[in-house]
C-alpha cells in the first residue's frame, strides 16, 4: 500500500504542518484580547454534561460550550499531572521541556507562553495548583498551592511568602482570582492562569455538597467489570482499581460488616463516585461566578476563556480510578473556548487536537509569534470553524512513571482517527492495537490480528515518523 493510500485509510491525512505563527498579529494588535485559562485537575470529560455525562450536571462549564466551541477530540501527551501542566506552558513534550514524570523538578529560567505575554505587554498570574515543584516565573502576580495542597484551610504561596487561608480551596482559590481582577489596575490585557485542585484524589467535598446524590446510585460503567483478557499484563497489573486500590483516606469510612465480592466493589464505587462529583460540583458554582464577574463587568466580550482539565480520569471505567494509560478515558481532555468576536456558539469541533497546541493558541490571540521550538499548532482557525487541510490526524503518546505509585507500565503509542497502537517497554514488550470504529471501549486487543497486519505495520511507521518528528528517542526501539 502506497503511503497517501494507507493515509486515507486509516484517517491520517497528510502530515501535520505548523499554522504559520503570528497569522492574526495585525489584527490582534487593535485590540487584544484577554485570556483565562481554567484548569481542573482529573476533571474527566464524561463528567460534564456538556459532553453528555450520565452521571452528573455541570450548568455553569456548559455555559462556555454554549457559549462557544466544544472540542470532542482533545488529548494529552502524557496522562499525569506535572508533565501535562509543564506541556501547557511550554508548547513542548515533555522529553524536551525536562518534565516526564511527577518527581522532576520544572526548569522555571525555559521559554514559556507567560513569559512570551509578559514581554509583549500582557498582565500575567497565575492562581490555585502548579504542581511543578519550583517557582512560578514570568509571571506578575503568583499564589500557588505548595504540592498538591489541602482541599479544607489550605496553605497558599503568594509572591514567595507562605499563608493559610480558612475555608473551602475551591472558594479560596477563585476568591484570590477575582480579587487580583478587580484590583490589578492598569489598561494592559490580562492572562491569568485559573487552576483548581479539585477534582484530585483523595476526593474531600465542601460542606454544602457533603450530602449531594446522598439517596441516589449512581450508574455504573459499561466497563466497569472489564476482565483484560484480551489484553497484555500491564492493565491487569496496575494498582488502581476500584475493588482493590482505593484507602480508607479514600473512602472516609470503613465498609459495612459483611459486604463482600461485587457489593462490596459496587459500595466502594459508590463512596469514590459521589465525593468526586461533589467536587466537580464546587468547581462548577466557581467558575460560574468567575463567568459572572466577566459578563457583569463587560469583560465577557474582549476575553477567551478556555475551560480544561490537566488530563481525563477513570470513573470507575474498566474498574479503575486515576489515570496514566493511553486508553481513551484518561487520553481524552475536557476543552471548552468561549470569545463572542470570533467564536460561533454551541460550535462543536471533532479535530484531533492536543495540550501541546495551548501555549501556541494563546500566543496567536495575543499576536505574538510562535517561536520555532513549541511543537504544536494554534487552534485559532479551528475555533474559527476554518480547520486547515492539513491539520493532524495522528498524535503521538508517551508515559514513564514506573516503578511508582498505580504502577502502570511505560508505554507510548500512536492514535488515529480510528486505531489506536501502544507498546509498553521496559521491563515488559508487549503490543497494544485497537480499533475504535468497532470497539470504542478498547476492549478486544486485536494485535496479532491476521486481518490487522497491514494496519499494524502501517501504524508502526506513522509512530516512527512520530517519534522522529518530535524528537523522542526515549524508550525501546520499535
Amino acid at each position: 500500500m502506497k503511503r497517501r493510500e494507507f493515509l486515507k485509510s486509516v484517517g491520517l491525512g497528510a502530515a501535520s504542518l505548523a499554522m504559520r505563527p503570528g497569522v492574526f498579529g495585525e489584527e490582534a494588535s487593535k485590540g487584544r484580547p484577554n485570556i483565562l485559562f481554567i484548569m481542573t485537575d482529573d476533571h474527566a470529560s464524561h463528567a460534564l454534561s456538556c459532553y453528555g455525562s450520565k452521571i452528573n450536571k455541570t450548568p455553569n462549564l456548559d455555559r462556555i460550550a454554549r457559549e462557544g466551541m466544544r472540542f470532542d477530540n482533545c488529548f494529552c501527551t502524557n496522562s499525569i499531572c506535572a508533565p501535562c501542566r509543564a506541556v501547557i506552558l511550554t508548547g513542548k513534550y515533555g522529553h524536551l521541556n525536562g518534565v516526564i514524570d511527577n518527581a522532576v523538578q520544572f526548569d522555571g529560567s525555559q521559554l514559556t507562553f507567560p513569559k512570551l505575554l509578559q514581554k509583549a505587554g500582557y498582565q500575567t498570574a497565575i492562581v490555585g495548583k502548579w504542581h511543578l515543584k519550583s517557582d512560578p516565573t514570568g509571571f506578575d502576580y503568583w499564589n500557588i498551592l505548595p504540592g498538591q495542597g489541602d482541599y479544607y484551610n489550605p496553605a497558599m504561596i503568594e509572591m514567595g511568602e507562605r499563608k493559610k487561608y480558612l475555608g473551602y480551596v475551591t472558594d479560596i482559590i477563585t476568591d484570590h482570582c477575582l480579587k487580583w481582577l478587580k484590583e490589578r489596575g492598569g489598561s494592559k490585557p490580562f492572562c491569568l492562569m485559573y487552576h483548581h485542585k479539585a477534582p484530585h484524589r483523595n476526593w474531600q467535598p465542601a460542606e454544602r455538597h457533603a450530602r449531594l446524590y446522598e439517596d441516589i446510585e449512581i450508574p455504573y460503567p459499561e466497563t466497569f467489570n472489564d476482565d483484560y483478557k484480551t489484553r497484555t499484563a500491564a492493565a491487569a497489573q496496575t494498582e488502581m482499581t476500584i475493588e482493590r486500590h482505593l484507602t480508607r483516606s479514600d473512602l472516609k469510612m470503613d465498609p459495612p460488616e459483611g459486604l463482600t465480592g461485587e457489593a462490596l466493589k459496587k459500595w466502594k464505587y459508590q463512596r469514590y463516585i459521589k465525593d468526586y462529583l461533589r467536587c466537580v460540583a464546587a468547581v462548577d458554582e466557581n467558575v460560574g461566578r468567575v463567568l459572572d464577574y466577566l459578563d457583569g463587568t463587560g469583560l465577557k466580550e474582549n476575553t477567551v476563556v478556555i475551560y480544561a482539565s490537566d488530563q481525563g480520569f477513570y470513573l470507575g471505567d474498566h474498574g479503575w480510578f486515576d489515570k496514566r494509560f493511553m486508553y481513551e478515558e484518561s487520553l481524552r481532555m475536557p476543552l471548552l473556548v468561549r470569545y463572542p468576536k470570533e467564536i460561533k456558539a454551541g460550535s462543536v469541533n471533532k479535530d484531533m487536537v492536543l495540550n501541546l497546541d495551548f501555549a501556541p493558541t494563546f500566543l496567536d490571540f495575543a499576536g505574538v509569534e510562535k517561536p520555532k521550538e513549541m511543537q504544536g499548532q494554534s487552534l485559532r482557525l479551528p475555533l474559527r470553524g476554518k480547520t486547515p487541510e492539513d491539520w493532524r490526524t495522528s498524535m503521538y503518546y508517551h508515559y514513564y512513571e514506573y516503578p511508582a505509585v498505580h504502577m502502570v507500565k511505560r508505554h507510548y503509542g500512536v492514535r488515529t482517527q480510528r486505531y489506536k497502537l501502544i507498546h509498553f517497554y521496559h521491563d515488559i514488550d508487549a503490543w497494544e492495537l485497537y480499533d475504535l470504529q468497532k470497539d470504542p471501549q478498547e476492549l478486544n486487543n486485536v494485535y496479532g490480528n491476521p486481518e490487522y497486519a497491514a494496519i499494524t505495520k502501517d501504524l508502526k511507521t506513522e509512530l516512527n515518523r512520530l517519534r522522529e518528528k518530535y524528537g523522542d528517542t526515549t524508550g525501546a526501539a520499535i
